[in-house]
């Protein structure tokens, strides 16, 4: 009532709204912890330990023979790298600020700002970590080479538009079925840990196995992203399409579903938690 209204151009809304992303990123990057150097470190030790842990894992399973010919690290990394991408955009895409989040209360706050942000800031971190982490493999141990680095990084932020298709989905649901999404969340991120196949390659795998894993997005984009990586391995069966068209329709259900859920929604809601 006590509010001048004020006309802006279509450009001065859109620069307002980017404003608010960027001041929204910068307060998701330091959720896990107040120095934003410290939180982009963590993450890059969390990555360092998954990657010795499989690199493990490999020499005494005596799986390393079915890797491609080149730089072992590498290879485990191509697919540590992706899987931790996509779990950790479907984790904060999902746990995103709903509207029914008392941030709604302020304008010109709203659930895109919180989406777009959430998924923007796990992107940053998640980049920032693996070029970080690269950068120190190739200038202190061994020089790294990546048959087509563009068309690699590419599959990287496929694997991250996937996985934000996913965790929009769970955000669509978390506020009608809160206890069950939390869990079926977890699930998913468990189970990728074998799904996403970063563990093996696709053209290796007999017919049966394969359609064991064929339906999971993030296994093609990995399959595909070794394939850029090295110039050995030819995947011929993933398709980096089938990922992209995934993600796009996980984007476009899981849009449609917030915006009905935003005008269902119930500030009392939030009691059921």
């Amino acid at each position: 009532m006590f509010v001048q209204p004020r006309r802006q151009t279509r450009l001065a809304g859109a620069a307002q709204i980017a404003e608010l992303i960027y001041h929204a990123v910068a307060r998701s990057v330091r959720k896990r912890h107040n120095n934003a150097l410290v939180a982009i470190l963590l993450n890059m030790v969390q990555i360092v330990v998954f990657v010795l842990v499989f690199y493990f894992m490999f020499i005494v399973l005596g799986l390393r023979g079915s890797a491609v010919r080149g730089d072992f690290l590498l290879y485990v990394m191509s697919g540590i790298f992706l899987f931790i991408c996509h779990t950790k955009a479907v984790g904060a895409v999902a746990s995103a600020e709903g509207p029914n989040s008392a941030m709604m209360q302020h304008a010109p706050m709203n659930t895109i700002v919180t989406i777009s942000a959430a998924a923007l800031g796990s992107l940053y971190v998640q980049t920032l970590s693996m070029f970080l982490i690269l950068l120190v493999y190739h200038i202190g141990f061994t020089p790294i080479e990546i048959d087509q680095p563009a068309a690699a990084f590419g599959m990287l932020l496929l694997a991250w538009f996937t996985g934000c298709g996913v965790g929009l989905l769970f955000l669509v649901l978390r506020p009608w079925f809160p206890l069950a999404v939390g869990i079926m969340v977890t699930i998913y991120q468990r189970a990728n840990m074998i799904a996403s196949g970063k563990m093996f390659l696709a053209n290796t795998l007999p017919g049966y196995m394969l359609a064991m894993f064929d339906w999971n997005p993030l296994f093609h984009a990995i399959d595909q992203a070794r394939g850029f990586v090295f110039i050995n391995y030819n995947p011929h069966f993933s398709n980096w399409h089938y990922a992209w068209w995934l993600g796009v329709v996980f984007i476009v259900i899981g849009l449609m579903g917030e915006f009905y859920t935003r005008r269902h929604v119930s500030v009392s809601w939030s009691a059921r938690r």
